[in-house]
């Protein structure tokens, strides 16, 4: 959609609606008896935060299963050295997560 279109749409406004500046964000359309958002928190936005131990021991039941799919009746050797190389990045994922946790802050 063109830029000129875009501000033709934007400049039509529905009778029920206002447009609010907001300090430091850009201007809001709301609704005429609703107040504009002044700060969203994340949560509001979904998942955001780590998903500890769980995270971490789950993680490593998954390099176990994809180390398991090396034992089998396949004949080509491509697939495993796929899976090696997956397996071996994700341990150094989880190496590189277990130093930044040590190092952090507030570690978990």
């Amino acid at each position: 959609m063109s830029e000129q279109t875009h501000r033709d749409r934007i400049t039509t406004d529905h009778p029920a609606t206002e447009r609010v500046n907001q300090p430091g964000r850009e201007e809001a359309v709301v609704r005429a008896d609703a107040t504009p958002v002044e700060h969203e928190r994340p949560e509001e936005w979904g998942w955001h935060g780590e998903t500890g131990r769980f995270g971490r021991v789950a993680s490593w039941v998954a390099i176990l299963f994809l180390l398991a799919y090396l034992v089998g009746n396949h004949e080509g050797r491509m697939e495993d050295y796929w899976l090696v190389a997956i397996v071996a990045l994700m341990i150094l994922l989880k190496v590189y997560d277990y130093f930044r946790r040590k190092n952090a802050w507030r570690s978990r």
